[in-house]
């Protein structure tokens, strides 16, 4: 009976102990607890860590897209290009008439792209198709600043553009090696879907030279087509933006999907830069693209062609027609030949080879390793144009005329601006440096037509007009959308 007293006061001692204790521990809890949620995370965030303190979230090497992201991102724009169902000189008699105060809302339809910044004082790739027929260009940078456009030149056998804004120390993104880009490798694409600027998307090189058919233009037999192909989801909007690698460095310019439905269904497609850099090169230098040639008619080895002409593998490039005096002709290549390597680069299709021999211009040399009769050969070949000759084929230009008084540089108008504006004379702005032009605002592409109501037709004109005035002036002219536009201008203010 006392071990049963005994036994029941320790239980009844210790229940009073515990809940004495639990009473304490509630009150302490409720004078304590976390007034919010932020409150509430933190202690938990704070606990996890002191029980995982050496527990690190680290990203595989390899797989980190952020630094990449963040050096280009600031170098890829957004393209705005305005098209106008009305004739220009509808549009200018709108103007006139002001029955607009919007000069882009004639009717006319609007689109966008993308573009890739390629040099600090404002050079950016794009697509052709991306600014073909436009009569507006605008260019939108990251930090939203925006700038009129002007046409350097433009290759539709590749769908390629080169256009200039009036900006100087803006960020660009160097050129990579597309030739060291190999199936599997993760890539980033940049650029503006569906209007939805600075937008960056990751896949993987799927592979290598693809040739989808997707270029048109006239000069078909001329088309190259020797494309990248990954899965980082590309959409519209997203043309002419930059694919890039790991290190952020340029490796092709975004200009095509494989879809049914006009959107991304896995498969996106861009001109490799090695390709690139040469468009870019001749379209700034000559003003259009220097076409190099072997001089032959080729086809894609296959396993009935390798059958029937006895081939040992299924490689290469078949020869089928040779052009009399071009530089295979000349380096003794002939019809049957298998071309198998251009400069000690591999070629396994006509794609490859059209993008190996493309980057070279006229005059080039090049070595082709060929096989006949199972036996390898190599030659050194010598490029021609489209004329057979190894001449650069530079455009013809119109004289530019340093205007220092201004502080710009100007040409005449063509006929075809003459044509699109209805005007009869006028001089086009084609670059805007430090001086009176700059600081009024005005834009690259903007046409002079009169200096205080004098019709300009030549920088003798310009010149005389304004050495004329006694001090204050205006300049009228328009822009290449039609827009008539007024500048008040003082020759007597200090630059």
């Amino acid at each position: 009976m006392q071990n049963y007293k005994y036994i029941l006061g320790i239980v009844l001692a210790s229940l009073f102990s515990g809940i004495i204790t639990l009473s304490g521990y509630l009150m302490l809890q409720e004078n304590e607890s976390p007034q919010s949620i932020s409150e509430k995370q933190n202690i938990i965030l704070s606990n996890f860590k002191e029980q995982n303190e050496n527990t690190a979230y680290k990203i595989p090497e390899g797989l980190n897209f952020m630094d990449a992201s963040q050096k280009v991102i600031p170098a890829v724009v957004h393209i705005k290009t305005r098209y106008s169902n009305k004739s220009a000189f509808e549009d200018i008699m709108d103007l006139w008439e002001n029955k607009s105060e919007n000069p882009h809302d004639q009717g006319g339809r609007m689109s966008s792209g993308s573009g890739v910044i390629i040099s600090s004082d404002g050079y950016i790739a794009t697509n052709n198709h991306v600014i073909e027929n436009a009569s507006n260009i605008e260019v939108v940078l990251n930090d939203k600043r925006s700038y009129r456009a002007i046409i350097v030149g433009t290759d539709p056998t590749t769908d390629l553009a080169l256009l200039h804004i009036n900006a100087s120390n803006v960020p660009f993104v160097p050129y990579g090696n597309s030739d060291a880009v190999q199936p599997g490798q993760w890539v980033l694409a940049v650029g503006n879907p569906f209007d939805l600027t600075s937008t960056v998307t990751a896949g993987i090189v799927s592979a290598k030279a693809r040739n989808i058919g997707i270029i048109r233009s006239k000069a078909q037999q001329m088309n190259i087509e020797s494309f990248i192909q990954t899965d980082a989801a590309v959409n519209p909007g997203n043309s002419g933006g930059a694919l890039v690698d790991l290190n952020g460095n340029l490796i092709g310019i975004n200009t095509a999907i494989a879809t049914h439905t006009g959107y991304s269904a896995g498969y996106s497609f861009a001109v490799p830069v090695a390709l690139v850099s040469k468009i870019m090169d001749d379209l700034l230098k000559y003003g259009e693209v220097q076409r190099a040639l072997m001089g032959v008619g080729i086809n894609d080895v296959d396993a009935r062609t390798a059958e029937i002409y006895g081939l040992d593998n299924v490689e290469g490039v078949y020869i089928e027609t040779i052009t009399k005096g071009g530089g295979a002709d000349e380096a003794g290549i002939s019809p049957g030949d298998v071309i198998v390597g251009i400069n000690n680069i591999p070629v396994g299709n006509t794609s490859e080879l059209q993008e190996l021999v493309a980057r070279n211009r006229p005059g080039d040399v090049i070595k082709v390793a060929y096989k006949r009769e199972n036996a390898i050969f190599e030659v050194e070949v010598t490029l021609k144009n489209v004329k057979n000759t190894t001449e650069i084929i530079r455009a013809i230009k119109t004289k530019i005329i340093n205007i220092e008084e201004l502080g710009a540089e100007v040409t005449k108008i063509s006929e075809k601006e003459k044509d699109l504006l209805g005007l009869q004379n006028g001089l086009k702005v084609v670059r805007i440096a430090e001086g009176r032009l700059r600081n009024a605002r005005l834009e690259e592409g903007f046409i002079i037509t009169h200096i205080d109501k004098i019709p300009i037709t030549s920088a003798d004109e310009l010149l005389e007009a304004i050495s004329n005035t006694n001090s204050e002036f205006l300049l009228e002219g328009f822009y290449p959308d039609g827009q008539k536009v007024y500048y008040q201008l003082n020759m007597k203010e200090e630059m």
